[in-house]
């Protein structure tokens, strides 16, 4: 069987944003700035506050567990639980997360989506896009692949 590229991409792009959170932690607060975690968190991280550590943490285990449900799905390793349920969940929350992210800054004033500048929801919802395509389009070619193989 031919490995899913957009799958083992997919999961390539996830470990590459887990990877970017666990380097904030130990970049400290410039670089949770930098990558649009808001002064709040990098304030408490100046501050020594483990809650930036631990909330960074916890995104970046959940967004490696996401890489290796798409390389269960590539078929690189072994086939993980609920497999087709949890690739169409990444899917939807990274396309989400685009979308919505690319149009609710410009429909608020709220306060918690407007301490990240324009800038941030731009460059981040485009990313989140780019990943869920991979994702969609990975998890489309392995429903094709399992739908013919009955």
């Amino acid at each position: 069987m031919k490995q899913n590229r957009f799958l083992i991409a997919a999961s390539a792009l996830s470990f590459i944003a887990s990877l970017l959170h666990v380097a904030c932690i130990f970049g400290g607060p410039d670089w949770y700035r930098f990558f649009g975690a808001g002064e709040q968190m990098a304030q408490l991280a100046e501050q020594g506050s483990t809650y930036p550590t631990y909330v960074t943490l916890a995104i970046a285990v959940i967004i490696a567990l996401w890489g290796l449900y798409a390389l269960s799905g590539a078929g690189v390793i072994l086939k993980l639980p609920l497999l087709k349920t949890a690739l169409v969940l990444i899917t939807a929350i990274y396309l989400v997360r685009g979308i919505a992210g690319l149009i609710i800054p410009f429909l608020t004033t709220s306060q918690i989506i407007h301490h990240n500048s324009i800038k941030f929801w731009i460059i981040s919802s485009i990313i989140c896009c780019i990943y869920g395509l991979f994702y969609l389009f990975g998890t489309l070619k392995l429903w094709r692949t399992k739908m013919y193989q009955r």
